[in-house]
């Protein structure tokens, strides 16, 4: 196979397998999802496909790299710092915990790890519909120290998605007031159209604000909030039900200017 060496890389929840010459160039890779070989020169084509024989399953379309999209121009041309797509689930909070994780006793549960809990499990379910065309944003950071928890974009739409943890309590939902079990009810529909608002101005399109219940007991909605959606962690996916709204060149045009932190600066 001429010491061509392939070599497993995933990027971007993507993987690629890279064909290398013996000093480390890289002269094509294969895309399983597109089942695509691109090829950097049509001259080596035959050793490629070779070296390539072990890990192809099925038909493959093979051709130089397709031209980029003014989407993925634009990522190209982003600051690492300034990327946002990195971001794990909880990210502020996960820094934060880091920083400072708090007494090595407590009385009570530090309820930013409840919190964690909860942004880890939604994201992880949001990061779950990648295949089906949708996008999640984690942490996004707004002025004056807000955040929105996830943010997802995909043929549906555009969503912002703020977690609770309720494990083990009832909800009950008066827009705009939540209220935890036995708490004292608080305004949060407020915040999550609040957050909403602010990703509207920051995109110029629409976005639809969710509240995410971690594992409640049971959740009761005196009426339907205006404009504004509640599931629980378990029912999130069905976000992805939505569709016809946008098209894959709006989805990946939208998602490359969420994901750059600047976009958010003036919000």
């Amino acid at each position: 196979m001429d010491g061509l060496r392939v070599i497993p890389t995933r990027r971007h929840g993507q993987e690629r397998l890279y064909v290398c010459l013996p000093g480390g160039r890289n002269i094509a890779w294969y895309d399983r999802e597109a089942a695509r070989v691109n090829l950097l020169g049509a001259d080596r084509e035959d050793d490629v496909l070779r070296a390539l024989g072990p890990f192809i399953t099925g038909p493959v379309t093979v051709g130089p790299p397709p031209v980029p999209t003014p989407a993925e121009l634009a990522r190209l041309a982003l600051h690492p710092d300034d990327d946002l797509a990195p971001n794990r689930p909880g990210e502020a909070l996960i820094v934060a915990l880091d920083r400072d994780p708090g007494p090595a006793h407590r009385l009570r549960p530090d309820p930013r790890r409840r919190a964690l809990t909860a942004e880890k499990t939604v994201g992880d379910a949001l990061d779950g519909l990648d295949g089906a065309g949708w996008h999640a944003l984690h942490s996004v950071p707004l002025p004056g120290g807000s955040r929105i928890h996830h943010l997802l974009i995909g043929p549906g739409g555009l969503y912002a998605v703020h977690t609770l943890y309720a494990r083990k309590h009832r909800v009950t939902v008066a827009d705009p007031m939540v209220t935890l079990g036995r708490r004292e009810a608080y305004p949060l529909l407020r915040r999550v159209r609040t957050d909403a608002g602010r990703a509207s101005y920051a995109l110029t399109a629409e976005v639809r604000p969710v509240l995410a219940l971690l594992g409640p007991t049971t959740v009761s909605v005196s009426a339907p909030p205006r404009e504004l959606r509640v599931l629980t962690d378990t029912d999130v996916q069905s976000l992805a039900a939505q569709g016809g709204v946008l098209k894959p060149a709006d989805v990946e045009a939208l998602h490359a200017m969420a994901r750059d932190r600047t976009t958010w600066a003036r919000v």
